[in-house]
């Protein structure tokens, strides 16, 4: 096992360069395949360490570097992957910092700014150990927010080994996780993370004025009894003890107040945990959709999106996870996640080919009961964060058991 004499020093050494490069990167968000700045930023830390790398991948700014083995054979073995995220969103930032975002409407509401600049700390520390007895891959991914860029990393030889280092034995991500106070880490074996999928859906009746709705099929009703019957999808249709979620998030309708409209758009998602929930959940919706709006003599178009599969932990690299977190960090530190999130990742693609491990990483003040959460405008990655977070992908990433 590493020493954490060995290995604390480095991080410590490497803190102050990584806060600026990581203020640097929020000051600059890009949204997802547009990531340019970013991955320049990226290769030319990766230059300037001396650690072979590609870019130019997942539609252009995917980035896979490699990091050789000092033991003889080792990479027979496959190699330890580590995952970060590099995308933005499309969120007017409102922190007041001074190291806000320059580029107005846009901003690092979900801390890969953070996730970057750690494993870029990771890739620092790693280059400095005279002892690394596992090959190693830094996946510096675009567009987790909707892109699925973590998909096309795979599609791109991410994992088998056809870009650069041998073939991957199992990955590791992380994210920053504002519920968990600085210092901890969690994960579950089993499902971390619910499917996203997404629908747009247009409802179609006849328009009249409204002071005439008999001369109407009124989509504004149809949409209205919609929406409220969604709800019985969760509450009459799945198990209590499954989950799914079902929400309606944006809807559009009309032009004055004096005209019944001939089309409402309106659109959500829905979250599932389980192939067979995701099933039957999208049949009830779509059900539910066409024929509310044919009793109230309208028509329905359905736009479904299948979105980001189940983010789905092997139990044997959640084992390693929590045998390396307590280790070195102790059990105060190291949480059990009870229930899975029903928010998405693309991480969910990088299980579909290898062992694969998703863990939390607190930013949480000390002392602080609430902070920011994610996707809020107010929303910045905790610096000191990086810590416990460069010390756990290095650690995970020189396992010897």
């Amino acid at each position: 096992m590493l020493e954490t004499a060995d290995l604390r020093p480095l991080i410590d050494a490497a803190l102050p360069d990584l806060i600026r490069l990581r203020r640097d990167l929020h000051a600059h968000p890009e949204l997802a395949y547009q990531e340019s700045r970013t991955s320049r930023v990226v290769c030319q830390e990766l230059s300037r360490l001396g650690i072979k790398h590609v870019a130019g991948l997942a539609g252009g700014t995917g980035v896979l570097a490699y990091i050789p083995p000092t033991v003889a054979g080792a990479e027979s073995r496959g190699s330890i992957a580590l995952r970060a995220d590099m995308d933005a969103l499309p969120i007017t930032e409102t922190t007041g910092l001074p190291y806000a975002s320059t580029t107005p409407g846009l901003m690092h509401a979900c801390g890969h700014d953070g996730h970057t600049a750690n494993l870029l700390g990771v890739a620092r520390v790693l280059t400095q150990l005279g002892h690394r007895p596992s090959p190693v891959t830094l996946v510096f991914q675009p567009a987790e927010e909707g892109g699925a860029g973590g998909k096309r990393m795979c599609e791109d030889g991410a994992l088998d080994g056809s870009k650069i280092g041998p073939k991957v034995r199992a990955i590791f991500g992380l994210h920053g996780w504002p519920q968990y106070a600085l210092g901890l880490v969690g994960s579950r074996p089993g499902p971390m993370l619910a499917s996203t999928d997404n629908f747009h859906i247009t409802i179609t009746g006849t328009q009249s004025h409204a002071a005439y709705p008999q001369l109407s099929a009124d989509p504004v009703v149809a949409t209205a009894h919609i929406i409220a019957a969604l709800q019985t999808v969760a509450s009459r249709n799945i198990a209590p003890q499954d989950s799914i979620v079902v929400s309606v998030t944006m809807l559009k309708a009309g032009t004055a107040t004096n005209i019944i409209p001939e089309t409402v758009t309106f659109g959500g998602t829905m979250r599932t945990l389980k192939p067979e929930t995701r099933r039957l959940g999208r049949a009830r919706v779509c059900q539910i959709i066409e024929q509310t709006a044919a009793a109230l003599g309208c028509a329905a178009s359905i736009d479904w999106q299948e979105g980001y599969p189940v983010t789905f932990n092997d139990p044997g690299a959640t084992d390693t996870f929590f045998r390396v977190a307590r280790q070195s960090l102790g059990e105060a530190r190291v949480q059990d996640v009870p229930h899975p999130s029903l928010g998405g990742e693309d991480f969910s693609y990088y299980g579909h080919h290898v062992p694969a491990c998703f863990f939390m990483l607190g930013v949480r003040p000390q002392g602080h009961t609430t902070c920011p959460s994610l996707h809020q405008p107010t929303y910045d990655f905790n610096d000191e964060a990086m810590r416990t977070g460069i010390e756990m992908m290095v650690r995970l990433a020189t396992d010897e058991a």
